[in-house]
């Protein structure tokens, strides 16, 4: 399937910080296998003028996700943190780039870059009607950013090439996949783009 980018579109690259990549505190297994890629994407929405949105987990240090805190989480993506930077050899364009923070009040967490963010109101403003997800991981905060996307009217496409899971459970990233198709949402690769 070829997929013209239009003046409809917008990439969203989620969560590809430190503390998600092998080494950080929830390490997504090969995260950083998909930097390369997601830069091509990035690469070629920036310079068609397409906005990117970057979104990431902001947590204050004692955040409800973690397990001190009564969550299912270590510690992650605490705000200030070197594991809440972005990965290193990720290339944020200079300008046309949003960064939206989720999680970042103590009380409330978010899998989805639309909870709790003005990510659909910024969309909205542009005019933007599709969206391409990738990031990490597939199973979470991939999966439910589409999700929310889909819910919120806009068509989604997923990046194949450019998300990477955790399955703590054999077979979850097929699963949220699965569900995301069945729910509209449609596969692509980078080879499938053009501008």
């Amino acid at each position: 399937m070829r997929v013209k980018i239009t003046e409809l579109d917008a990439l969203i690259i989620v969560d590809m910080q430190n503390d998600f990549m092998p080494g950080g505190a929830l390490p997504v297994p090969e995260g950083d296998k998909i930097v390369p890629v997601l830069n091509r994407y990035i690469e070629t929405f920036s310079s068609n003028g397409n906005p990117v949105f970057f979104t990431r987990d902001w947590h204050p240090e004692d955040h409800i996700s973690f397990k001190g805190y009564g969550g299912i989480w270590p510690p992650h993506c605490v705000q200030g943190t070197k594991g809440a930077e972005f990965h290193p050899e990720l290339k944020i364009p200079y300008d046309n780039k949003f960064i939206i923070s989720k999680g970042n009040s103590r009380d409330f967490d978010a899998y989805s870059g639309f909870q709790g963010t003005v990510l659909d109101d910024l969309l909205k403003e542009r005019g933007i009607k599709r969206i391409f997800v990738g990031g990490v991981a597939t199973d979470y905060c991939v999966k439910n950013t589409a999700l929310g996307g889909l819910n919120l009217g806009y068509q989604v496409f997923i990046l194949e090439d450019g998300i990477k899971g955790v399955d703590l459970n054999k077979g979850d990233s097929e699963k949220a996949l699965s569900m995301l198709l069945k729910k509209g949402a449609i596969l692509i690769n980078s080879k499938d783009l053009y501008t």
